[in-house]
């Protein structure tokens, strides 16, 4: 029986530490049991303190990981040594460990579109991955049939992609749909697959920098930043 992670916190929310997070999962779900993971940045971590909503998600997540670099130095500060872990390199490690026959992944979310261009990425660079997708943007009645699919199909992997929180709400309102699968919020990863954006050069993913990367790409989201240097005033006070 696989051994349950070693946990930790931030700012009061759980987060598990292990050395490959992609192998855990992977050997979990062999042993029959589906997973909720989420990817817990400072972003997140601050709005989990003030929306108890977003805290309770978190909480009943089965898996989370070390998305962002704040969360690492948060965890060294209290002497815990941890590797960051991006969502993104997550769930391409675990698209390539479920590329075989028999397998299937799910992609939602995103502008329409978008996700289709993302799968077609993956199936020219991984022959033999089995992809469904749908996007975002989806009405009620749209929204009822897609959730039919999962259930009758039974993805092994599902990738959520509507952004914080709306893609933790929306996995831990469906995820009995599919009990055996492996569900992770990603965010924007299907932009960066379908090559809309540009993730951050190594340069910047090393140095805890990918978020100023992705300030310069997406300006817009200079108020959302200004949770950064709260967070890490917290981080030595908390």
């Amino acid at each position: 029986m696989i051994k349950a992670p070693e946990k930790s916190s931030v700012l009061g929310l759980p987060i598990h530490l292990l050395d490959n997070y992609s192998q855990w999962l992977l050997q979990r779900q062999r042993e029959g049991h589906g997973a909720h993971v989420v990817t817990l940045n400072a972003e997140m971590a601050m709005l989990g303190e003030k929306n108890p909503q977003v805290a309770e998600a978190i909480k009943e997540a089965d898996l989370v990981i070390p998305d962002g670099a704040g969360v690492v130095i948060y965890l060294g500060i209290r002497g815990k040594k941890q590797q960051r872990c991006p969502g993104i390199e997550l769930a391409e490690s675990l698209i390539e460990g479920l590329a075989r026959p028999g397998e299937l992944i799910a992609f939602y979310g995103g502008k329409p579109g978008v996700a289709d261009l993302a799968a077609d990425k993956w199936r020219d660079s991984l022959p033999g991955v089995s992809i469904i997708t749908n996007h975002g943007y989806l009405s009620d009645e749209e929204q009822c049939r897609w959730l039919e699919v999962l259930s009758q199909k039974q993805p092994r992997l599902i990738l959520v992609g509507l952004g914080v929180p709306r893609q933790e709400y929306w996995i831990r309102q469906h995820r009995h749909l599919c009990p055996g699968a492996i569900w992770i919020g990603v965010g924007g990863s299907f932009d960066v697959w379908s090559g809309l954006i540009d993730r951050a050069p190594r340069f910047f993913r090393d140095n805890h920098l990918e978020w100023f990367y992705r300030l310069y790409q997406e300006p817009w989201r200079w108020r959302r930043m200004l949770v950064l240097p709260l967070f890490f005033l917290r981080s030595f006070l908390h």
